[in-house]
């Protein structure tokens, strides 16, 4: 077709977007620029989809933020630029980059909770988008709220609307974060790790309505993640990362199939399988070293700011479990299943309604804050989130000798020996010491929780979500080390995952939960193979779709 104007063919299928020679540092205190990003150049045709994978570290996620013409902290651009339809990201010119974000590009990020505004509803949240960014009146934006809500999958979307970003779990966080990113129907959806909190069954419900909605109105795609299987569901082209670089890039298929360089093919070869043979388990002590009977947890929800009464709600009901010195028990089930309920009510952080919890024998008080300095440093939790638990002002080295310091009373010099010892242990260098949280990656923030919790050398680590924010290479390195430093310490773990692909081959039992009850609880190869419940058998359905590699 020939431009009636110009008498030139006319381009059907222009690039949206342009990143050319893009270079991105980071100032260190000295002032000397460290790039994270070297010279990458890549383009995105209209209605295009582009995934971004790489382990962490590599610079995705800053090139995400590069596409929005944000550079956080220390951060600039350095040299190369970023176009939106042809017109430059001047990052300088902040009241045009206000025009364009959130109305032709949106933005999901990992982190769904640094994100939200604490003290605020989430319903109230996106409908400020619907009215400030749309114009919709209180009314419509109300009603369409709820209808993102219903959307993305969150349950009783009424309820969920009037809640605090705190009192929903991380994958219901991360849909609403995902609800408000759709508002505005944006011509550029960038998603950065945005499936990282949800189980796979929320995962394909979440991942099919961002496809359906990409395709209705024409979206372009650029989708940083470390899950190969999503990028393959959702993208047309792959970019893979390395330390700043583009290491290939090409259509999706021939790139996973038949990749040209060694560093995918080793990004293929990671991807955890269910089909995989379990890990060797060797025989386990009887003695029980942390017992659960009948617990239970109710929270309320109070609602005297709408002038409405409050509500009772169960997150768990009557769990029981038990656990053995040295033991690994995995705990699955999709998000808001209550999880992360019982990994806090053993650590102390909830209280639980009823039920007790024994360790040795010992009878541990509800809360942590009434249990004594003995019994808080013997059970331990890494969270989901890293970088919220990790002090933001604290560099790494005094975050993981601290706990050191507090339980043992060594000298600081001593406890920061320890600390750099295993740091080392998880690939940690001596040149990270000195940086604070925002400074590493991702999968460096987790691999220093799990430090900060081996510090304190407990008989048992609660681990909530753990690997959801790691790519694959990363994700098999820290599991390998995870378990290395497990065995060597004999320490217990809980290992609270959506992912069943980790369960398989770390743990030897494993309960399946779903709206805080158990559905089924028994060795993980029996579970597994020959489930009973068909809630497990729905989980096991979705993980082998979600596969794209078996």
């Amino acid at each position: 077709m020939i431009d009636s104007r110009t008498g030139h063919p006319l381009n059907l299928n222009p690039d949206l977007l342009t990143v050319c020679d893009l270079s991105i540092g980071y100032r260190n205190e000295f002032g000397e620029l460290k790039l994270a990003v070297q010279n990458l150049s890549f383009s995105l045709k209209d209605g295009g989809s582009l995934g971004i994978v790489g382990e962490s570290g590599s610079g995705k996620s800053t090139v995400a933020r590069a596409l929005l013409g944000y550079y956080r902290g220390s951060s600039e651009r350095s040299s190369g630029q970023v176009k939106i339809n042809g017109t430059h990201l001047n990052e300088s010119d902040k009241d045009a980059l206000s025009e364009i974000r959130g109305i032709e590009i949106a933005f999901v990020p990992q982190n769904p909770l640094s994100s939200l505004t604490y003290h605020l509803t989430v319903g109230y949240q996106l409908e400020e988008i619907l009215k400030t960014r749309l114009g919709l009146d209180d009314n419509t934006a109300h009603i369409r709220a709820l209808e993102l809500f219903d959307q993305t999958g969150l349950p009783n979307p009424k309820e969920i609307f009037n809640r605090f970003p705190h009192q929903l779990s991380g994958g219901q966080r991360q849909r609403v974060v995902i609800a408000c990113a759709l508002a505005c129907r944006p011509k550029l959806l960038i998603l950065d790790e945005p499936t990282s909190a949800l189980d796979k069954t929320t995962e394909k419900q979440v991942l099919e309505l961002i496809r359906s909605l990409r395709h209705q109105i024409d979206a372009s795609l650029v989708l940083v993640t470390h899950d190969l299987n999503v990028v393959a569901s959702m993208c047309d082209d792959i970019l893979v990362m390395k330390d700043g670089l583009s290491i290939e890039i090409g259509p999706t298929k021939e790139t996973i199939t038949t990749p040209k360089s060694e560093y995918t093919k080793d990004l293929v070869n990671s991807v955890l399988h269910l089909d995989a043979s379990p890990s060797a388990v060797n025989k386990l002590n009887q003695e029980p070293l942390l017992e659960v009977n009948n617990l239970s947890h109710t929270y309320s929800e109070r609602f005297w700011f709408f002038n409405r009464e409050s509500k009772d709600n169960v997150s768990l009901s009557n769990v029981s479990i038990n656990l053995s010195p040295g033991e690994i028990l995995g705990v699955i089930g999709e998000s808001g299943s209550g999880k992360s309920t019982l990994g806090n009510c053993v650590a102390g952080l909830v209280a639980a309604s009823k039920g007790e919890i024994r360790f040795k024998g010992e009878l541990l008080a509800p809360s942590n804050k009434n249990r004594s300095q003995s019994q808080r440093h013997i059970v331990q939790i890494i969270f989901q989130d890293p970088l919220s638990s990790l002090n933001p002002r604290q560099r790494i080295i005094t975050a993981v000798a601290r706990p050191i310091q507090l339980f043992f009373g060594v000298s600081l010099t001593e406890s920061k020996k320890r600390a750099a010892m295993l740091l080392a242990e998880l690939g940690l260098g001596s040149e990270l010491h000195d940086r604070f949280p925002r400074q590493l990656s991702g999968g460096q923030q987790q691999r220093v929780a799990i430090a900060r919790a081996f510090a304190a050398e407990p008989e048992l680590i609660i681990c909530d979500e753990i690997t959801s924010a790691l790519d694959a290479n990363t994700q098999s390195q820290v599991l390998d080390i995870l378990r290395e430093l497990q065995v060597k310490r004999s320490t217990a773990l809980l290992l609270i995952t959506h992912d069943l692909a980790v369960v398989w081959r770390m743990a030897k039992r494993v309960l399946v939960l779903k709206n805080g009850i158990v559905h089924e609880h028994g060795e993980t190869i029996d579970v597994f193979k020959n489930p009973k419940s068909e809630y497990t058998q729905s989980l096991l359905e979705a993980s082998s779709r979600a596969s794209h590699f078996n």
